[in-house]
């Protein structure tokens, strides 16, 4: 009787850890793959050129 429930207990353990480590998988993937997430980093980087361009403008009018 004790060996059945320790194999019980083993193989719902198992089934809880394998569920947890899927939806962690899963979560994890749709945080950092998802498509509002890449626009937001193509907004970024297009704000990080005009940025960019905006400094170099300033230091060449405080070099004048």
């Amino acid at each position: 009787m004790l060996n059945t429930t320790n194999h019980t207990i083993i193989l719902r353990n198992y089934i809880i850890l394998t569920a947890t480590v899927m939806f962690t998988a899963i979560g994890l993937t749709d945080t950092f793959l998802a498509p509002t997430r890449v626009g937001q980093q193509d907004r970024i980087n297009s704000f990080g050129q005009v940025l960019s361009a905006g400094l170099v403008s300033y230091s060449q009018n405080l070099g004048r």
